[in-house]
């Protein structure tokens, strides 16, 4: 039975390229809070850019504990809680609306002006707020591993960006960038879309990969390359209908928009630098009738459509995890995804 002064092995993040693996207390709970032992936490390319950064002006401000993509088992159970019980493997988002303000009232939950957040995944135990133990956390079914659960989060922000770019059946969607990410949109745009997907990358190792998710053709983007040329004689010459950005750079973005058909749709999935700016053609956005688009974030409705889709196998982690490692070699691990791109999601067990 755990106590108050118990302590626990956690990471915690002090600022630019600043972590440490260090012993403190377990969270305690208020009403309506669950503690979960965390059985796996995955890397993500958002913990990256925050350790490089030091911080996220709006998910994580130092000192503060780490980390974000788990699963794990109810240890412990704050007054009030309803529908959980000791002992049943969840995962939880990383946050909650407040379901009141006028983002909420309108279906953009993940625009709410009181968005919760919740960070702490890189630890033995993890304290689940009220309000996502309400509102965003879910039993994992019994088949389903906790590597698997644990990319329900990631995957139900990749699943808003497709449904928020119209993606149809037969639809030929351009991906750029194949990392986790990415690949995600690969994978279920393939299999739950029925599109034909063109993955663009810049090494041939993510390009196979791609294949191995569904990917129709593939497009190496690497110095020299013409990839616009490229995707247009693909596309009989017409474009894209609907191109996907999971980069993250302005160059990339103008990039993405060269891409198009006439009439298709842009989703700048990958957030840019703070302060960057990206230039637009104009005449092509006004007489190609383009569309441009970004998606943040994730609502309630997809993390449960993102539970389902784990469940239903289109996506596992056996295709996007690729290393395990324990809590302590964390700044080991961070360290080498900083310096490396392309690499899939290392599995963090406490």
């Amino acid at each position: 039975m755990l106590r108050v002064t118990d302590q626990m092995t956690a990471a915690v993040l002090y600022g630019k390229e600043q972590l440490r693996i260090e012993q403190v207390d377990v969270p305690i709970l208020a009403p309506g809070d669950v503690l979960v032992r965390v059985r796996t936490a995955l890397t993500c390319g958002t913990d990256v850019k925050v350790f490089r950064r030091g911080y996220h002006a709006r998910m994580i401000q130092p000192p503060a504990l780490f980390g974000h993509e788990l699963a794990g088992d109810i240890v412990a159970l704050g007054d009030g809680v309803r529908g959980f019980e000791v002992g049943d493997r969840v995962v939880a988002a990383n946050s909650a609306p407040c379901g009141e303000c006028y983002h909420c009232r309108r279906g953009q939950e993940n625009l709410c002006s009181d968005l919760l957040f919740n960070n702490g995944a890189y630890a033995e135990y993890i304290r689940i707020p009220e309000r996502i133990v309400q509102k965003n956390m879910y039993r994992i079914p019994a088949h389903v591993s906790y590597q698997d659960a644990a990319l329900v989060e990631p995957l139900s922000c990749v699943m808003r960006g497709l449904e928020e770019t119209g993606v149809r059946p037969a639809d030929i969607v351009a991906v750029i960038g194949l990392g986790p990410i990415g690949m995600m949109f690969v994978r279920l745009a393939t299999t739950v879309y029925k599109a034909r997907v063109i993955a663009i990358g810049r090494r041939q190792q993510q390009l196979d990969r791609a294949v191995g998710l569904g990917a129709a053709e593939t497009v190496l983007n690497d110095e020299g390359a013409d990839p616009v040329s490229a995707v247009h004689k693909l596309t009989g010459g017409r474009g894209a209908d609907v191109v996907i950005e999971a980069v993250g750079l302005p160059e990339v973005w103008q990039l993405a928009v060269k891409l198009l058909r006439r009439g298709g749709v842009v989703n700048f999935f990958g957030g840019c630098p703070t302060g960057t700016q990206v230039g637009v053609d104009t005449h092509l956005l006004h007489y190609s009738e383009l569309t441009l688009k970004a998606s943040f974030h994730h609502t309630p409705a997809l993390v449960r459509k993102a539970v389902d889709a784990v469940s239903n196998g289109y996506i596992t982690a056996r295709d996007f995890v690729n290393r395990v490692e324990p809590l302590v070699n964390l700044l080991e691990v961070m360290q080498h995804l900083m310096s490396h791109n392309g690499h899939l999601k290392t599995a963090i067990i406490p």
